[in-house]
């Protein structure tokens, strides 16, 4: 049985290392990934084989260890890293970075479908929607006019009626994420403001790819799902400030990520040679019984 357990301990190694190299792999494949956020791989021991359980000590014996023997390693867990990530200028208005906590909450207009993201590479469409570029419409409050400030909960959109006799000319994004819309006359209307969501538990989310994240009810969206300007204003409530003309980098940090890979790489020719030592005296055993 413990040949066979360390052939066991052996493999479970190689597999968990091999996810392991996995994940560090994907981490360095992102490093210029707009909001990529890192993951790191924790690893814990299997189930444990028990010889015999420990015992209290009596009046007349003494207390007993218990007697095991380990059966491998397995994943714990991969859990990411929502650090911050550095800001870049790109000099886009249209391009925003979060400075602190939140995620923009963006809608596939096809399905209906929520997602949260820390990347900021926005753009207005040919409708005016302020939307990824996959084409999900960014949410925020909306439809503010000269004699109102926005107020319903929707999809950032440019005022499509600007004040008579006018035309739009050029655009401002805040830190509180107002959207400010200037006109040829030289007024200026606040029409959208962007809204930020915060989780008690980011670690919780999901990832689906194209820097997109579900998972809003087992990360604990603060202040609740539905955005709000009571819960979720930039600047507010603990939630990051928004910078226009930036973009959140990767927080792949290429020296951890390296230092790591050399890590696990070695433990996993020790693991491989665990199995071959193992085998060896497998073959050892078997040729104990001459011809």
């Amino acid at each position: 049985m413990s040949l066979i357990g360390t052939l066991t301990s052996g493999v479970s190694a190689l597999r968990s290392f091999t996810k392991g190299l996995e994940v560090i792999g994907n981490n360095i494949a992102n490093v210029n990934t707009i909001g990529y956020k890192s993951s790191k791989t924790s690893y814990s021991d299997s189930f444990s084989n028990t010889l015999h359980g420990s015992a209290p000590s009596s009046a007349s014996t003494p207390n007993m260890s218990a007697t095991q023997v380990g059966t491998g390693v397995r994943i714990s867990g991969i859990t990411a890293n929502y650090g911050q990530g550095g800001l870049t200028t790109t000099g886009v208005t249209s391009d925003l970075g979060i400075s602190g906590n939140g995620f923009f909450r963006v809608v596939n207009s096809v399905d209906g479908q929520e997602y949260a993201s820390r990347a900021g590479n926005f753009r207005f469409d040919d409708q005016g929607y302020l939307v990824t570029s996959e084409g999900y419409r960014v949410q925020g409050l909306t439809g503010g006019t000269a004699a109102s400030g926005p107020s319903a909960v929707g999809d950032i959109r440019l005022n499509q009626t600007p004040p008579a006799g006018t035309q739009f000319q050029s655009f401002s994004v805040d830190r509180l994420g107002n959207v400010v819309e200037f006109y040829s006359d030289g007024s200026s209307i606040t029409s959208n403001r962007l809204l930020l969501q915060n989780y008690t538990d980011p670690s919780a989310l999901q990832k689906v790819g194209n820097n997109l994240y579900t998972g809003f009810d087992a990360a604990g969206a603060v202040g609740g799902t539905a955005l709000s300007a009571a819960n979720n204003g930039a600047g507010e409530n603990g939630l990051g400030t928004i910078e226009s003309g930036t973009l959140e980098l990767s927080n792949v940090d290429l020296t951890e990520q390296f230092a790591n890979m050399i890590t696990i790489q070695r433990s996993f020719q020790a693991s491989a040679r665990l199995v071959t030592v193992s085998d060896a005296v497998l073959e050892d055993i078997v040729n104990l019984k001459r011809q």
